[in-house]
């Protein structure tokens, strides 16, 4: 009969339900959203399978004839769409699709309708869009060992996909090998509490007022490097929270309190691996592996001569270098070392979390206070760009210290690194009774060309407000040639993200909000008003707001108009005039613009 003493001597693999001949093992969520093993002795019968099938008790004397040291590529999917929605390089799909194909069930996790996660084995085909990408939590594989077994005693051909320590409960319970098995486990650092990311889902769905209808860990919208979090709500909004500034990454890769207490023992490290294959990120400086595009690059680690005869029936689909092991290991640490303890008090955090509000909670326990010596280091990061962005010409600089020491509008903050740098053509005229709040750095005049003497201009009036940038993107800037104008009163708001391009135009008469992530073309115009004109006719109003969703595309020469609403993630064409709002995630072009494809995504 297997007792859990500790936590740590459990890994949540539900291997020992499976294996129990009389069903007597039930699964009991404590505290922290974790199951364990739950044994009714009334139905025990001392058989013992539940001790010989548990990979933490048999770690040691799990056989394992899998090479000492694996044979380690870097590898993406040659299907940009595959690549795209997958969280590597698409590795996972080149490897289970021509499986399938060939009448092979693969396992894997997917979500659920109440988001948890669950192993599930399948021979559809349309399921591997579900088996994609990342899951940030435990899933549950009651059902999963038995499902393989039967399988495979059937005579059909199974590639199961799972954590390290589910793959060695699998050799566990399979107890010898099978010609029809190939395995393939996951770079594993560790993995999250349910409890505590449906947590953080009811915490979005407050602040967005809407049901979550979508997740996508990893999303590579803004780039795979950010480790986005992109959440979908049922109205319409899109949530892309980056690894900077996103509260569950915060709270997990930060703080590293919200793992299952067996992570920071694991016993399914180093090598030989118990799977055939191992799949998970090639991290490689930037600029030294070919195939990185910041669009995902996957490693694959070939542990086995089972291993090995696959990738060659899969190499028509891929592209893909040998890599050195020590890179694979610099990048991803977690193939041979534990998952650190917790720099917060664990017991207190989840007793919080219960009864408090997430963010609320991760804001207070997870993060980390900034030192002198960080602010220091800050201020002349700051000093130096300043010199480098004005090439230590006299008027910018003395514009610099002007709007950020002395301007009564100007809210900087050097020790936070929430200043206004100028470059060497700009014309500034914001009223004294005007208000600059800084959440970020803002630029005037970012150009590539060194000696241009294209203008930027911005010009504010009394009571007008200018609200920049976030933790996320870092700030934000108005590009070389940009004519900003921001009326009495007026508030123009921009969450952070690409500097405005050549001859953008901004006319602020009421609101404009830019959200997070724009990228704006050359010569784009978007005004909130009509001039102050008057034109007789019914319901004309002069003045409209208008509101730029999140990680928007605004082509060429576009112009958008007052009162435009533009969703999430919507492209608008070059030269398109936008006089209607959008919904999110559509492409619109002409004059005026008109949708075309719906559904998108696309990366920046």
């Amino acid at each position: 009969m297997i007792k859990i003493t500790q936590k740590k001597n459990c890994c949540g693999c539900n291997a020992c339900g499976d294996i129990c001949p009389r069903k007597a093992i039930t699964f009991q969520t404590d505290n922290e959203g974790f199951w364990y093993p739950n044994i009714d002795s009334d139905k025990c019968i001392d058989c013992g399978l539940c001790n010989k099938v548990c990979p933490v008790e048999n770690s040691g004397k799990i056989k394992n004839d899998n090479f000492k040291e694996p044979i380690p590529y870097a590898a993406i999917h040659k299907n940009n769409q595959i690549r795209f929605d997958s969280t590597s390089g698409g590795m996972f799909t080149a490897l289970a699709e021509p499986f399938m194909k060939d009448g092979g069930y693969v396992g894997g996790a997917v979500y659920t309708n109440d988001w948890n996660v669950k192993q599930i084995v399948t021979d559809n085909i349309d399921d591997l869009k579900k088996l994609r990408s990342s899951k940030y939590i435990q899933s549950d594989a009651s059902g999963y060992y038995k499902t393989i077994k039967q399988l495979l005693e059937d005579g059909k051909k199974v590639m199961a996909v799972g954590l390290p320590c589910q793959i060695a409960a699998l050799r566990q319970y399979l107890a010898k090998d099978y010609d029809g098995l190939i395995t393939v486990d996951l770079i594993c650092r560790y993995i999250n509490s349910p409890m505590v990311y449906h947590k953080y889902l009811d915490y979005l769905e407050r602040e967005y007022n809407s049901k979550v209808v979508y997740i996508k860990p990893k999303n590579k919208e803004l780039g795979w490097r950010k480790l986005t979090h992109k959440v979908v709500f049922e109205n319409g909004s899109t949530y892309y929270g980056t690894f900077q500034v996103d509260k569950f990454m915060k709270a997990s890769m930060r703080s590293n309190c919200l793992s299952r207490p067996a992570c920071y023992d694991c016993a399914f490290k180093g090598f030989p691996r118990y799977a055939d294959i191992s799949l998970g990120d090639y991290w490689s400086p930037k600029g030294e592996n070919a195939l990185d595009d910041d669009t995902g690059t996957s490693v694959v680690m070939l542990n086995s001569e089972k291993g090995t005869e696959y990738f060659e029936k899969i190499k028509k689909k891929i592209k893909y270098n040998e890599v050195p092991l020590d890179r694979v290991i610099e990048g991803n640490p977690a193939l041979t070392k534990p998952l650190p303890k917790e720099n917060t008090d664990r017991d207190v955090f989840f007793e919080r979390i219960k009864n408090e509000p997430f963010d609320a909670v991760v804001d207070d326990m997870c993060s980390t206070p900034v030192s002198f010596k960080h602010k220091v280091a800050t201020v002349l990061r700051v000093i130096k760009r300043e010199l480098t962005f004005t090439h230590c010409r006299i008027k910018p600089i003395l514009q610099f210290i002007h709007l950020n020491f002395f301007h009564p509008a100007v809210h900087s903050d050097f020790a936070k690194g929430n200043v206004i740098y100028v470059s060497p053509y700009c014309d500034i005229e914001i009223s004294r009774k005007a208000s600059v709040e800084l959440n970020g750095y803002l630029t005037f005049g970012s150009s590539p060309f060194k000696h241009t003497k294209l203008e930027t201009r911005i010009k504010m009036a009394e009571g007008a407000k200018l609200i920049i940038g976030n933790l996320s993107t870092g700030g934000y800037g108005f590009g070389y040639g940009s004519d900003v104008e921001i009326f009495k009163n007026a508030t123009l708001i921009s969450k952070g993200g690409p500097s405005t391009n050549m001859g953008t135009t901004i006319i602020c008469q009421r609101k404009i909000v830019i959200g997070e992530m724009v990228a704006i073309g050359r010569n784009v115009t978007i005004r909130d008003n009509n001039g102050g004109h008057l034109i007789n006719i019914n319901g004309y109003v002069d003045a409209r707001p208008v509101i730029i969703g999140e990680h928007v595309w605004l082509c060429e020469q576009s112009t958008i108009l007052s009162g435009v609403k533009i969703g999430d993630g919507t492209i608008v064409g070059a030269r398109s005039v936008v006089n209607k709002s959008l919904p999110p995630h559509v492409t619109v072009a002409g004059n005026p613009a008109q949708i075309g494809s719906e559904g998108i995504e696309w990366k920046m």
